[in-house]
């Protein structure tokens, strides 16, 4: 089975650009869940510009599902992720002034690096996911860093499925079939949507975890949160 974890960082976008609590994130995650979502994510930025630390605090007491926090591994990251205790922390090499996430990590350049920072969060039992493009040896040196997973940075597939969806799936399988091998769990997120969703979940081997934000919540504002939540839910069955 693969599970859905929303990723609820626009509902704090929509929230900090009037200010006040609407909407409220604390309800929104409740509701994702109460819905059927099986994890909850949050990539909280040193700007703050939409998760903000205090949510993480706020967020870990009420939630009932998979917790994963996403983020660059600077020292705050690193104290807030300990602090909050998720299940799983997902280190991703954003630069400060990105708008999101665009590339994964090279993990041969960064292995060092990586490897000491997993050992921190492996050591109070919390899962380590590396964020990173679907390339064999970037898997490979990832597996060297003692992580528990990798997550499959999905946009190559999404911008390439519209015009040859068989050649866009092509080294995402190729790298999952690697990361088996090396030991490694497998999630993936960036860009699914109900389009290209499933098709994914089908090819991929061993997927454990989408995560889906800004898709799912846009499409919630045409077809109210639960429906979309069903609905992302029934594109990771095997039809």
């Amino acid at each position: 089975m693969t599970k859905l974890s929303v990723n609820i960082n626009k509902f704090a976008t929509l929230r900090n650009a009037r200010g006040g609590n609407l909407p409220d994130i604390i309800k929104a995650a409740i509701d994702c869940e109460r819905f059927g979502a099986e994890g909850i994510t949050v990539h909280p930025r040193p700007d703050e510009r939409h998760i903000k630390y205090c949510d993480v605090e706020q967020l870990k007491p009420i939630l009932t599902t998979e917790f994963n926090i996403e983020g660059n591994p600077i020292e705050s990251f690193i104290k807030l992720v300990l602090q909050a205790h998720p299940a799983q922390v997902t280190l991703v090499p954003d630069k400060h002034d990105t708008i999101t996430s665009n590339s994964g990590w090279d993990t041969k350049e960064n292995c060092v690096f990586l490897k000491e920072t997993c050992k921190i969060f492996s050591s109070e039992g919390i899962r380590t996911s590396i964020f990173v493009d679907p390339d064999i040896e970037i898997v490979k040196y990832a597996a060297e860093t003692g992580c528990n997973r990798i997550e499959l940075y999905t946009e190559g597939y999404a911008v390439e499925y519209g015009s040859n969806r068989d050649r866009a799936i092509e080294r995402y399988v190729k790298a999952a079939e690697i990361a088996l091998r090396c030991g490694l769990g497998i999630n993936a997120g960036h860009d699914l949507n109900l389009d290209n969703l499933n098709f994914f979940h089908k090819s991929i081997p061993g997927l454990l975890e989408v995560s889906i934000g800004h898709a799912l919540i846009c499409d919630s504002i045409y077809l109210g949160l639960e429906n979309t939540i069903h609905a992302y839910l029934r594109q990771l069955k095997n039809y």
